[in-house]
């Protein structure tokens, strides 16, 4: 089997994060955006050129991101209503089915990071806030340096618009149509030499959201899914949709039923749209290697290696 992996840096209005970036000064450009996927792309596709996993290329790819500071995830994850630093993310090993979930963290710079060590240590799916955090910093993981300028240049994007008196009510269905979906999480899906499927995500969450909320990021067979022999998916867009949805373990489904990766992706986005209304994106790589980027959103940065070469997109065609 040849490797492959593909990445994606959030599904949304990115014209928003760069008009937000603008007001501020910060360089976060079309170009650096997409200078940003690549890179984790081929972060990811080195482990697995050497011979490594599909679940360390995901975990190596998505920390890439974390830590570029262009991003809604890890460094520059997007803040709550009440200004704090709150990521959520998961990681699932399409050979054991095994999954597992961090929520709610303000510790670790890297969350997929502490996913990962989890996946590898314990049997738990889920496991989340000051207990999480402890145990990143028990093992050691970097500690998150707090409010990034990308993240406070959209949280004071984000109260602008807002101007709802109750901050209680961030974060509603209203809300979220008033700012419009920007760009948020980032996530990948890799296939290795051995055939071996995984996907990941990593995300701070949306903007301005209650704090407490929980979207689909840490949730398996939401904002991520994978089975060896079948495929794997990451999604991203509008949480509550993708949960409701179950979009990524939908997605996988009907790559099982014999659909390709983009058939897969369109069906699902389509059945999502008609459950919930919800916009969203979502990577895909089938048994094959075959693989797929479909949004319904403006815009998602994407990437994928194969054969060594780069390809990347960002605007919906």
């Amino acid at each position: 089997m040849k490797p492959v992996v593909i990445v994606h840096g959030g599904a949304g209005r990115w014209s928003a994060v760069f008009e937000a970036a603008r007001k501020k000064g910060l360089d976060i450009t079309e170009e650096r955006i997409i200078g940003g996927v690549k890179e984790a792309a081929m972060a990811g596709y080195r482990v697995l050129a050497n011979g490594g996993s599909a679940v360390d290329a995901v975990t190596e790819a998505i920390a890439v991101m974390e830590g570029s500071g262009l991003f809604n995830a890890g460094v520059a994850s997007a803040l709550s209503a009440g200004g704090e630093v709150l990521m959520d993310a998961g990681i699932m090993d399409g050979l054991s089915r095994r999954a597992v979930g961090v929520l709610c963290l303000r510790y670790p710079k890297h969350p997929i990071r502490l996913a990962r060590l989890l996946l590898s240590k314990t049997t738990h799916v889920m496991l989340g806030c000051e207990y999480a955090d402890r145990l990143a910093m028990e093992y050691g993981l970097e500690k998150h340096s707090g409010p990034h300028p990308r993240a406070l240049a959209m949280y004071e994007w984000a109260r602008e618009r807002a101007r709802m008196g109750d901050e209680r009510y961030s974060g509603n269905r209203e809300l979220l149509e008033r700012l419009g979906l920007v760009g948020d999480t980032v996530g990948a899906v890799a296939i290795d030499s051995r055939g071996n499927i995984a996907a990941g995500v990593s995300t701070g969450g949306t903007n301005y959201k209650v704090p407490g909320r929980i979207g689909d990021s840490p949730v398996p067979g939401a904002g991520y899914y994978a089975l060896n022999g079948v495929g794997g998916a990451a999604a991203t867009g509008l949480g509550e949709a993708i949960l409701l949805a179950s979009l990524t373990s939908r997605v996988v489904g009907y790559l099982e039923e014999g659909l390709a990766p983009e058939s897969a992706g369109r069906r699902g986005l389509e059945v999502l749209s008609r459950l919930t209304g919800g916009e969203a994106g979502v990577i895909i790589i089938d048994s094959r290697g075959e693989y797929a980027a479909v949004f319904n959103t403006e815009a998602m940065p994407w990437a994928v290696v194969k054969d060594g070469i780069v390809e990347a997109g960002f605007w919906r065609r």
